[in-house]
C-alpha cells in the first residue's frame, strides 16, 4: 500500500459503506476507509461470497446481518477501521478480513459517547500503552499494512510525543484530524499542528480536517507537508471532490449513489442516512424530497424518488448476469 500523493476518503459511520467507497473512488480517490467497525461485533461474523451480488460479506452468526461488505473490485484500496479497547480483540477481528482488504486501521480519533464510553476512540488518545499494545500486536501477526488516526492532543508537543510512539509501532502511516476532542466541526482545522506532526516522523502521515473542494487537498498538502489527504464531510456532501476536473452537480451524484446502493443492495438504514445527510447540507428534510427519504421503506421506493426504476428493475432482473460488475 503507496500513502505517497493520496486523496483517501475518511472513514464514517454508516456512510463509508460499499456504495459511497466505490463512488468516491470511481470519482479519483486513492484510497477508501469504510465505516468504524467495533471489534466485538465483526468477532462475531463469518465470512460468506455472496453471488447473488458477487461481494464478499461478514455476516454477524445466526442471523442476516450484514456487518462489512467489500468485493474484489476495491480490494486494493479498501482500508478496515477497527473500533477497538484490546489486542487480543483487535487482531482475531482483524485476521476475519485481512485477506480482502488493503489495510487494516484503528480507530482513536472518535470523540462521539459510544466509542469513547467503551475505551475505544479518542479514549486511547491518553492510554499510550495501550495503543502501542494494539499496534504492536497487529504488526507482529498480520502481513496487511496497518495505520491508525488520530485527533489533535491537548499541545502540539503532546501530539507529537504520542505520533513518535506510534512511529515506533512499525505502523504504516498515521492519520492526522487537525482538531482536538473537544473541538466541533465548525471550528477551524489546526494544519499548523498537523505540520509539526509531519516534521517529527518519517512515516506518511494522511492529512484531515477542511477539505471541501479539489483545490483544497494540495492547499493543506503545501501547509502540512503530509504525504496524503484525507476528506471526510467534503466527500459525503458531493463525492467528485475527488475529480481535478471538477464537481458535478449534487443532483447528479445522489442519483450515482442511489444506482450504486441498488447494485450492491445497501442496507437500507445506512442509505438513508446517507441521502438525508447529504440533502441537509444542500437543502433541507422539511422539504418533499427529503420528508420522502425518510419516508422511504425499500431501495424501490428511493429507485422511484430518484427517477431510478428502470435501473432497479434492471439489476434486480439480472442479477446474477450483473454479478456486481455494472
Amino acid at each position: 500500500m503507496d500513502y505517497e500523493n493520496k486523496l483517501v476518503l475518511a472513514p464514517m459511520v454508516r456512510v463509508g459503506t460499499l456504495p459511497l467507497r466505490l463512488l468516491a473512488a470511481e470519482y479519483g480517490a486513492d484510497i477508501t476507509y469504510g465505516e468504524e467497525i467495533i471489534d466485538h461485533k465483526m468477532v462475531k461474523c463469518e465470512r460468506k461470497l455472496n453471488e447473488h451480488i458477487g461481494s464478499v460479506d461478514f455476516v454477524e452468526k445466526g442471523t442476516e446481518n450484514v456487518v462489512f461488505r467489500t468485493c474484489n473490485e476495491e480490494r486494493n484500496r479498501v482500508v478496515f477501521q477497527i473500533g477497538t479497547s484490546d489486542a487480543v480483540r483487535a487482531l482475531a477481528a482483524a485476521q476475519l478480513v485481512c485477506k480482502d482488504v488493503a489495510a487494516v486501521d484503528i480507530n482513536m480519533g472518535c470523540p462521539k459517547a459510544f466509542s469513547v464510553s467503551g475505551g475505544m476512540g479518542a479514549a486511547l488518545l491518553s492510554k499510550p500503552d495501550l495503543i502501542h499494545d494494539i499496534l504492536t500486536t497487529l504488526r507482529r501477526n498480520l502481513d496487511t499494512p496497518v495505520t491508525c488516526k488520530i485527533r489533535l492532543l491537548k499541545s502540539s508537543q503532546d501530539t507529537v510525543e504520542l505520533a513518535r510512539r506510534i512511529e515506533k509501532t512499525g505502523v504504516s502511516a498515521l492519520a492526522v484530524h487537525g482538531r482536538k476532542v473537544a473541538d466541533r466541526p465548525r471550528d477551524p482545522a489546526k494544519w499548523a499542528e498537523i505540520a509539526d506532526v509531519v516534521a517529527s516522523i518519517s512515516i506518511p502521515v494522511i492529512a484531515n480536517g477542511d477539505v471541501f473542494e479539489y483545490d483544497d487537498f494540495e492547499r493543506i498538502r503545501v501547509a502540512t507537508g503530509a504525504s496524503s489527504v484525507m476528506v471526510a464531510r467534503g466527500a459525503l456532501w458531493n463525492a467528485t471532490v475527488f475529480s481535478p476536473h471538477g464537481k458535478l452537480p449534487w443532483e447528479d451524484v445522489k442519483r450515482a449513489y442511489v444506482r450504486k446502493s441498488i447494485l450492491w443492495d445497501n442496507d437500507l438504514k445506512s442509505t438513508k442516512h446517507t441521502l438525508k445527510e447529504m440533502i441537509m447540507h444542500h437543502s433541507c428534510l422539511e422539504y418533499p424530497e427529503g420528508k420522502a427519504v425518510i419516508k422511504s421503506e425499500s431501495l424501490a421506493d428511493l429507485a422511484l424518488l430518484y427517477e431510478q426504476e428502470k435501473y432497479f428493475e434492471f439489476v434486480t432482473r439480472n442479477r446474477f448476469l450483473v454479478n456486481g460488475n455494472g
